[in-house]
């Protein structure tokens, strides 16, 4: 696949961003080049147009796998795997916000549910008790918000996002007015 600057400059950012949201930055810069091919890539292919190593390719694409954002096709009469991104961004930004909320944002919440046991029956002092409490409280009304969202029809939820902006800029214009 040969890049324009354009696409360059695409993948060279996604992976700057995706370093910063704690991803590595090969394992983005394959997303990304996944995210722009027309036509499912072998690792090969992958490897030649970004000028990675085929274990640093491999990698990526197990990783990928695992946060569901790239799927795996194969041809008739070729035995090589070929990959291809979510091509949907609502799917592409479902499957990441599943991911993260499995993999950090459930481990805190439990977390936090057991140190609010802890703390009701050890020497926590109550402001410090309320304070955990609190914390867990937003924590749960943000989730059970994300439950409730993520399991309406796309139509819905649409709806919801762009209801969500018209009632932001209502707010803030009247917290302007205040």
């Amino acid at each position: 696949m040969n890049l324009t600057p354009a696409m360059t400059a695409f993948i060279l950012h996604w992976g700057d961003m995706g370093s910063r949201w704690g991803v590595n930055r090969s394992v983005a810069q394959v997303h990304a080049l996944l995210h722009l091919a027309p036509e499912p890539l072998t690792a090969e292919e992958i490897c030649e147009t970004l000028e990675l190593a085929r274990s640093n390719v491999s990698t990526a694409l197990k990783e990928l796998q695992g946060w569901r954002l790239v799927r795996v096709s194969r041809e008739i009469g070729d035995r090589r795997d070929r990959f291809t991104a979510i091509r949907d961004l609502f799917d592409l930004v479902t499957a990441v916000v599943e991911a993260r909320r499995a993999r950090e944002f459930l481990p805190t919440f439990n977390a936090l549910q057991q140190i609010a046991l802890e703390a009701e029956g050890d020497r926590t002092p109550p402001p410090i008790r309320a304070r955990i409490i609190e914390t867990l409280d937003v924590m749960q009304l943000f989730d059970r918000w994300y439950t409730e969202v993520s399991g309406l029809p796309r139509p819905v939820q649409m709806t919801v996002l762009k209801l969500g902006a018209k009632i932001g800029k209502l707010v803030g214009k009247k917290k302007r007015a205040e």
